[in-house]
C-alpha cells in the first residue's frame, strides 16, 4: 500500500481491552506496515471502544512518539529461550537463552542446588523455572541483554510488550511492571497471556492453547480474549525433561558413552533432528522392526546411534511417569481444559486447539494430540466434541508472533499501561490495566 492509497477501512471488536480488526479475527493477517500505529494515522478506526482506567486521566495515557517503522519491542520470556523483536515483523530478531553466567560469589548457593550449576568460580543463574520468575535480578539483566545488547535499543524510548505464563502468580506482574518501569525506564508496558497470544498468532481470540515449551507445559482455555485461570491447567514436564531423559537414556543403552561426552548442545540438536513422536508407542517398543535407527555425528567427531530412543525421548509429554512424575499427560490436561469451561462453549473451543511452543515441533506431535484427545472425548462421551487442531509451521514463535501482531495495531495504544500512569497509581494498577 502506498502512503497515498486511501486506507482500507476495519470494523473493530473489542478484546480483552484490546482493539481488534474483524477482519484480522476473521482471517488472522497482519495489516500492511503502513497501517500500524505511527504510520502516519492511515489506520481508519470503527466503533470500537476499549475500557479506561477511572482512575487515570487521558491525557496521561500516551506521551511517547515511536518511530514509522517500529512502534513497540516484543519480548517473549520463557525458561530456555527468550525472544524479542519489534512489532509487525514477522519473526524475532533476537533469540537468547534465558540463563545466564555469573560469579558464584556474587550469587551464593549450595553445590547442587536447583537453578544454579557451580564450576570454577562461576554459576549459572536461571531467571525463569517451569515459565514463572523465580529469580528477579538475573531477569533485569536478561532483559538488559536483550534491550541493549542484543536489540540495540534505550529502553527508555521504547514501549515493551512482555509476555506472561498462564499459571505465573498475579503478583508477579507488579514485579514486572516495577522493574520495567524502575530499572529499564520505558515509557509504557504491557503483559499479555502467552495462550492468548498463541490464539492472536493464528488470528481467533476463542479456542484452546496446548502450549509446550523448553520448561513448561499448558492448556489454557480462551474465550472472546479471555483466559479462564481456573481451567488451566499445568504440566511441568517439558523440553528440558525430554532432553535430560533422553541423555539418560543413551547412556543406559550404552555404558560405554561416558555422560560427559555428551554435553547439553548436542543433546538438544540430537532431540531436534532425530526425535519423534510415535502414534502407538507400546506398539512400537515391543516390536524393534518398527524402529527406525538413524545416526548424529557430534562435533567431537564421535557418532551417536539412536534406535527406539528417538520416539522414547518425547514419550513423557504424553506419559509423565516414564520421568518419575505423576502428573497425568497433556492431553488428558487439554481435555479437563475443555472439560472445566461451560458446555455451551466446548464446542467452539475445541473447534481451535492451537499448538504453541518448540516441544510441539517433534514430528507427529499434532496428530498424536489430536488421536489421544478425541478418544478421551468419545470414552467420556462427549462424542459432539471433535477437537480440530491448528498447527502452524512456525509454531515455535507463536507466541512471539501473535505479541507483534497485537503489538502493531494502531488501536493497541490504548492498551498501554504508561510510565505516568504508574507514577500516578503503583505497581498495583496492573490488575486493573491487565486484568
Amino acid at each position: 500500500m502506498s502512503h497515498h492509497t486511501q486506507p482500507e477501512r476495519y470494523t473493530f471488536v473489542t478484546v480483552n481491552m484490546i482493539n481488534i480488526p474483524s477482519t484480522l479475527y476473521q482471517a488472522g493477517g497482519l495489516p500492511d506496515k503502513h497501517q500500524l500505529w505511527g504510520g502516519g494515522g492511515t489506520f481508519a478506526e470503527g466503533q470500537g471502544r476499549t475500557r479506561k482506567v477511572a482512575s487515570v486521566s487521558e491525557s496521561r495515557r500516551v506521551h511517547w512518539r515511536p518511530s514509522r517503522d517500529h512502534v513497540a519491542v516484543v519480548v517473549d520470556q520463557g525458561s530456555g529461550f527468550t525472544k524479542g523483536g519489534f512489532a509487525g515483523e514477522d519473526q524475532p530478531r533476537v533469540v537468547l537463552k534465558s540463563s545466564s553466567l555469573v560469579p558464584s560469589w556474587d550469587r551464593p548457593v549450595l553445590p547442587g542446588a536447583p537453578g544454579c550449576e557451580l564450576a570454577g568460580g562461576v554459576a549459572r543463574a536461571h531467571p525463569i523455572k517451569h515459565g514463572v520468575v523465580v529469580d528477579w535480578e538475573a531477569l533485569e539483566g536478561l532483559w538488559e541483554r536483550l534491550l541493549v545488547g542484543g536489540l540495540r535499543v534505550s529502553p527508555e524510548q521504547w514501549p515493551v510488550l512482555v509476555s506472561d505464563s498462564p499459571s505465573a502468580p498475579p503478583a508477579g506482574r507488579e514485579k514486572v511492571a516495577e522493574l520495567l518501569f524502575e530499572a529499564l525506564a520505558v515509557p509504557a508496558c504491557h503483559m499479555a497471556n502467552t495462550a492468548l497470544l498463541a490464539l492472536c498468532s493464528t488470528g481467533v481470540f476463542t479456542g484452546l492453547a496446548v502450549e509446550a515449551g523448553a520448561g513448561v507445559c499448558h492448556a489454557t482455555p480462551i474465550y472472546a480474549g479471555h483466559s479462564w485461570q481456573e481451567a488451566t491447567f499445568r504440566l511441568d514436564v517439558a523440553g528440558s525433561t525430554l532432553s535430560r531423559y533422553l541423555r539418560e537414556l543413551l547412556v543406559s543403552g550404552c555404558p560405554d558413552l561416558r555422560e560427559q561426552a555428551l554435553p547439553r548442545k548436542a543433546i538438544t540438536q540430537l532431540k531436534k533432528r532425530c526425535c519423534y513422536v510415535s502414534l502407538d508407542f507400546e506398539s512400537d517398543l515391543r516390536n524393534p522392526a518398527r524402529h527406525r535407527p538413524a545416526s548424529f555425528l557430534m562435533d567431537n567427531g564421535c557418532s551417536i546411534h539412536l534406535r527406539s530412543e528417538r520416539f522414547r525421548c518425547p514419550e513423557p509429554i504424553f506419559q509423565p511417569g516414564l520421568v518419575g512424575q505423576t502428573e497425568p499427560g497433556l492431553p488428558v490436561l487439554a481435555f479437563r481444559a475443555l472439560h472445566k469451561m461451560p458446555t455451551t462453549l466446548r464446542t467452539r473451543l475445541a473447534n481451535t486447539v492451537v499448538l504453541a511452543g518448540g516441544s510441539t515441533l517433534f514430528p507427529g506431535f499434532p496428530e498424536r494430540l489430536a488421536l489421544e484427545l478425541e478418544a478421551l472425548c468419545q470414552r467420556q462421551g462427549n462424542t459432539a466434541l471433535r477437537p480440530r487442531l491448528v498447527a502452524k509451521p512456525k509454531r515455535g514463535i507463536a507466541v512471539w508472533t501473535g505479541g507483534s501482531m497485537v503489538a502493531s495495531l494502531h488501536s493497541f495504544k490504548r492498551s498501554w499501561m504508561t510510565r505516568s500512569m504508574y507514577q500516578e497509581c503503583g505497581p498495583r494498577l496492573v490488575y486493573e490495566v491487565f486484568n
